[in-house]
């Protein structure tokens, strides 16, 4: 990977990372994550459309705009859930690391294509991760453990929709530059998701009440971080871009167990660290 790329995938995973923890603090999630990437649509709109060539979005292009669209509201549904229902520093790491990994596992099923020995050993790491994640104490300060169950299922689910949109993405930036695929998806996203967030009109006006500053912050770093990994994309091969951004499962334990007082950091970090080892051997072995 160049040094280029390489500063491309941390950058982003960090920005990743913290704008999460910042939706994961928010009052109801679903309407936190909608502002944001509302309001960071309406700047990378009219800057997406410089980018369209003179046609306009090239016909191949349209089937993985709209799949995008679809998958990415799903996530943003399922991720706010997973935020509700459990810790931070736990939700974070499965649904990432899951989301790796599940695709090579994906290609073996629909494509027949076989795991390398590298491959395997990462599926099994993160599966493993994930486990001890799960069974991790959720408790603060001495306090009763949280419950799990519904925080890691939705974790799961999470993760996915996150292979799903990985794979659908890393083709549709090939057939569209990354700056109007990310407008365009960003804004699809959106009024997909008005219905379900305007339907609850106080919940959306306290969380703006409350939080508006947070919603301008995560704003600029939601579809910008993922802008980053679209052209890294464009920069070095997709194996190394998905292991370095998955730097991002660090992050977050350091994140949840330090800044959002989850619990212990150790059991946190070996967990988080066994995910990270498997991402980095799914990818390297692609």
């Amino acid at each position: 990977m160049t040094g280029r790329a390489l500063a491309l995938v941390i950058l982003a995973a960090m920005l990743h990372a913290v704008w999460n923890a910042l939706a994961k603090r928010a009052r109801d999630q679903l309407v936190f994550l909608w502002s944001s990437v509302s309001l960071a649509s309406v700047v990378l709109v009219p800057v997406g459309l410089l980018g369209l060539p003179e046609g306009g979005v090239p016909a191949a292009a349209v089937p993985y705009v709209i799949a995008t669209i679809v998958i990415h509201a799903g996530y943003f549904v399922t991720l706010g859930r997973a935020y509700r229902h459990g810790d931070f520093s736990r939700v974070y790491p499965i649904a990432r690391g899951l989301g790796v990994a599940l695709v090579p596992v994906a290609a073996l099923v629909v494509f027949g294509e076989r795991l390398s020995p590298l491959g395997t050993v990462g599926v099994a790491l993160v599966v493993a991760g994930v486990a001890g994640l799960h069974l991790a104490v959720g408790s603060r300060g001495g306090g009763r453990p949280r419950p799990r169950g519904a925080g890691t299922a939705w974790a799961l689910l999470t993760g996915l929709l996150i292979a799903t949109y990985s794979i659908v993405d890393k083709a549709g930036v090939t057939r569209l530059h990354p700056l109007p695929y990310i407008a365009l998806m960003g804004l699809g996203m959106s009024a997909l998701l008005t219905p379900a967030v305007v339907r609850d009109r106080l919940a959306l006006a306290r969380e703006w009440r409350e939080n508006w500053r947070t919603i301008a912050v995560a704003s600029s770093m939601n579809l910008t971080s993922y802008l980053l990994v679209l052209f890294a994309f464009r920069l070095s091969k997709v194996g190394y871009v998905v292991a370095g951004r998955e730097l991002s499962i660090l992050f977050s334990t350091l994140i949840g167990s330090l800044w959002l007082g989850e619990g212990r950091l150790l059991p946190r970090l070996a967990g988080a660290s066994i995910v990270l080892a498997g991402v980095v051997c799914v990818a390297l072995a692609r």
